[in-house]
């Protein structure tokens, strides 16, 4: 009794990821034996979201730091990626001015997406130390003006990222179950990191940063690895954005995406991993349902005018609600776990 009472525990401590990730492999099922192709691409969207929102939540949400910068990762690793997995002859033609060395690489593309949450966090590494002693207004003033900084280095930049043109002829790698299997992963990933020490380091500096330096806590340090490992997690999803888009440019990694990624990890609830997967979601869904309503209202002559922006306005809106009214989010700082098997 005593034994299956230790198991049952051991399980009941881990029901939040059997819970997501049953959630997710059920859901991609059901879309694949019932949906049409378009449910299907937007379930794969979905995950790979998801990947991108629990990367920012494993640094935002337990320092409490509003992390700009995170968007500018996505896009390093999604250069990378591509520059590594296209093949040669695609690169000299899309991109004239790359430099030599980098038009010769060629790689598979599993390493590549390695390369891309490696150079990632490599900046990362660079750049960090001297923002992390940042904090409150001034932090989050600071790694906006780095996403700035990061945005102009990829639009200018033509020898590597083509400059503000569009990089084309990326491999199509990212299927839906290539993305449902890496969010799965990615869930995992980001509730061991949230109950491994250095996430409990880090958010006891995100509660009290004095009284945590008070018990020997090194809040520099803290945050510094935490926002490392998140920049890798960002090259990562970068990569896999990458390999499912096949044709980007850096406007996609810049104010409205990472808006959009604060959006959905806010609307769940940026202090646990079921909020940032459930306002993943609900966003998700709601930008589509909204999308379609545009769609529909410019071309059944219904109304007289165009209507556009209307998905960034109701995403908008449905932010201003949730900080207003639940500002720790839907599902706050809770986990969603199988009832059955908490223990008593």
């Amino acid at each position: 009794m005593s034994s299956k009472r230790t198991i049952l525990d051991a399980f009941s401590d881990r029901s939040t990821i059997v819970t997501l990730v049953v959630a997710l492999v059920v859901g991609a099922f059901l879309v694949t034996a019932f949906a049409s192709q378009v449910f299907i691409d937007v379930y794969a969207y979905f995950c790979i979201s998801v990947i991108l929102v629990l990367g920012l939540q494993m640094f935002m949400g337990n320092s409490g730091i509003l992390n700009w910068t995170y968007v500018g990762f996505v896009g390093i690793g999604a250069f990378a990626a591509s520059i590594g997995s296209t093949p040669s002859a695609v690169k000299a033609m899309g991109v004239p001015n790359m430099y030599p060395a980098l038009v010769d690489i060629q790689m598979p593309i599993l390493p590549a997406l390695l390369v891309g949450g490696l150079v990632a966090a490599a900046i990362a590494a660079l750049i960090a130390w001297p923002l992390m002693r940042l904090s409150d207004a001034v932090g989050v003033i600071t790694l906006f003006a780095t996403l700035i900084v990061i945005h102009v280095v990829m639009t200018q930049w033509d020898n590597v990222t083509n400059g503000p043109r569009t990089f084309f002829g990326v491999p199509f790698y990212t299927t839906l179950w290539i993305a449902v299997i890496a969010a799965c992963v990615t869930i995992v990933v980001a509730h061991m990191f949230r109950e491994s020490s250095l996430g409990l380091r880090l958010r006891a500096s995100r509660d009290d940063r004095h009284a945590a330096k008070s018990i020997g806590i090194n809040v520099v340090a803290v945050r510094y690895f935490s926002f490392v490992a998140s920049a890798f997690v960002a090259g990562i999803g970068g990569g896999l954005w990458a390999h499912y888009i096949t044709s980007f440019s850096p406007k996609s990694f810049y104010i409205t995406e990472a808006f959009l990624l604060v959006t959905m990890l806010v609307v769940g609830g940026a202090g646990s991993i079921s909020g940032a997967v459930s306002g993943t979601a609900i966003v998700t869904v709601m930008r589509e349902l909204l999308r379609q309503l545009e769609g529909w209202l410019n071309n059944s002559g219904v109304i007289k005018f165009d209507v556009y922006g209307l998905t960034e306005v109701a995403v908008a809106v449905l932010l201003i609600i949730i900080l207003i009214w639940r500002p720790e989010g839907i599902i706050g700082g809770r986990e969603i776990r199988l009832p059955f098997l908490h223990k008593k």
